[in-house]
């Protein structure tokens, strides 16, 4: 049996929509975020040493970081399954195979980033701190998001939307591990930057991808995605 040791609002979203995907057996682990810090708890530490998630048991072996899951999953049970799922993984050398491996890269290598960095600095403000250095913290902030975050966030949309105007997934014209592993990013750059106005390809792809039956049903059983900030 597949554990998902799932810390709420986070990127083990991915992972059970794959799971929902493939059809296989799991059970979930839920484990609480702390309310003041937002981090996870010490609990997650006697899975894996890091104390993060996501993470799965699969019997005796331990798998960490949402996309060293993905490609587990995929390699190991992709084959057994039917329907979209059959068909997650690419031939090598192909266009396809090029976009898989790229996009996989690109979700936490390049535009989590920022993306967790405009959280940080839209949650900062709302800290508890002295009266007096509130208006000093969320001048800051902004101005840190105006000149560097927003501007690269923008830049991300931008070219995410570029794509999807050709591609109906991101890979190609057909769902793969790449779509798993953008979804987290997809759900996070909607819910902190407007966006989805000026990029209808993407809102639509968001729409796609939440409207799938396995998407709805991970939901259901992992909660909210997104963090608020």
């Amino acid at each position: 049996m597949i554990t998902v040791h799932h810390l709420e609002t986070s990127r083990s979203q991915r992972v059970l929509w794959l799971l929902e995907e493939l059809g296989l057996p799991y059970e979930i682990k839920l484990y609480k975020r702390d309310p003041r810090t937002r981090l996870a708890p010490p609990e997650l530490k006697a899975i894996h040493p890091l104390g993060k998630s996501p993470v799965i048991t699969d019997g005796d072996l331990v798998v960490a970081e949402s996309g060293a899951i993905l490609e587990y999953l995929g390699e190991r049970y992709a084959g057994q399954a039917s329907g979209d799922a059959a068909h997650l993984l690419t031939q090598v050398g192909t266009p396809e195979h090029l976009q898989l491996r790229y996009w996989m890269h690109y979700a936490e290598g390049s535009l989590m980033n920022w993306l967790v960095m405009k959280l940080v600095f839209m949650t900062i403000p709302t800290q508890p701190m002295p009266f007096f250095v509130r208006p000093i913290a969320k001048a800051l902030c902004g101005q840190v998001q105006a000149k560097l975050i927003d501007p690269n966030v923008a830049a991300a949309a931008a070219f995410i939307e570029d794509h999807l105007s050709k591609h109906t997934w991101f890979a190609g014209e057909r769902l793969t591990l790449a779509d798993f592993q953008m979804s987290f990013a997809v759900s996070a750059l909607l819910s902190r930057a407007s966006v989805a106005q000026s990029c209808p390809h993407l809102a639509a792809y968001a729409k796609r991808m939440e409207a799938r039956p396995a998407y709805q049903r991970a939901l259901a059983k992992g909660g909210p995605v997104i963090m608020s900030a």
